[in-house]
């Protein structure tokens, strides 16, 4: 039987190729900064997995918010 929803790392990577339109418009100072900011969830991705119905863009802020 295979899972239901994918893994938080993979949906969470998927979520930020979301903002490459966004990123696309920033001036280039603002698109290294921004890159900076939506790298920061990757270092709670063990503490987001653990998150039993995860809203994505939710946990992605909180990890920066923490950060």
């Amino acid at each position: 039987m295979g899972r239901t929803i994918p893994s938080y790392r993979i949906a969470s990577e998927v979520e930020i190729r979301k903002w490459r339109s966004f990123r696309k418009a920033l001036d280039k100072r603002d698109r290294k900064k921004f890159d900076e900011v939506l790298s920061i969830p990757r270092f709670y991705n063990v503490a987001a997995t653990m998150a039993c119905k995860p809203v994505l863009i939710n946990v992605i802020l909180i990890s920066i918010i923490f950060e």
